[in-house]
């Protein structure tokens, strides 16, 4: 991973989410799915923020879609995952899994809690 790979907690879970969502992705559904199933109520602008710095990462890429009746006619962003952000998420994962096989073994040699 380069050095701009580096994934903050909320920006791992914007992944994860945009991953979920496919080509439903964009702010709103983002923030539903992180409010329901990360228990993590956001802003609309602070997912946003976070979109577009993993989109400076090169981890996303999000373009406008047709505008639409149910929003009066405006276009929606949607986003995609790159595959530089699916190899971002999936080093976050291993390093939490080597974190935590670190944890099960202090804890059997009786080392931790």
């Amino acid at each position: 991973m380069g050095r701009h790979s580096h994934l903050g907690d909320l920006e791992e879970l914007a992944l994860l989410a945009v991953l979920r969502l496919g080509k439903e992705a964009h702010g709103a559904r983002i923030r539903e799915v992180l409010r329901s199933d990360a228990g993590r109520p956001v802003s609309v602008s602070t997912i946003y923020v976070t979109l577009m710095r993993l989109e400076e990462k090169g981890l996303v890429r999000s373009w406008m879609g047709e505008p639409t009746g149910e929003r009066g006619g405006k276009a929606r962003r949607h986003f995609e995952v790159r595959p530089a952000g699916v190899q971002a998420l999936e080093a976050v994962r291993s390093v939490r899994a080597r974190m935590w096989a670190g944890v099960r073994e202090a804890r059997e040699d009786g080392r931790g809690i």
